[in-house]
């Protein structure tokens, strides 16, 4: 098969080339609304409560710190599978949701 070459190229079009859309609200005085998902409201809500106080217990933290360093601190086998069950299920429910 032979490439026929005698094509033109195509010219380009500039941006500002055409019209221009110009959008006309019909009444000037009406104020713009904003309307924000549940989600984003959540992610709001979330940010200033962090900002407000700290999400970390420090003193919790060095507690436990503490209890590791001196060999007394005791790990429960089961809340720790509980709560990597409920994370795992968290995790499937929010993959299926975004489908």
């Amino acid at each position: 098969m032979k490439i026929d070459k005698s094509l033109q190229p195509v010219s380009t079009v500039s941006v500002n080339d055409g019209k221009r859309r110009v959008d006309i609200t019909p009444n000037t005085s009406q104020e713009n609304s904003v309307h924000l998902s549940p989600n984003a409201a959540k992610l709001q809500t979330i940010d200033s409560s962090s900002a407000s106080g700290s999400i970390v217990n420090t003193a919790r933290v060095q507690e436990i710190k503490q209890a590791i360093s001196e060999g007394n601190f005791q790990i429960n086998p089961e809340a720790v599978a509980d709560r990597l069950l409920e994370t795992a299920k968290e995790l499937i429910q929010s993959k299926k949701g975004a489908a």
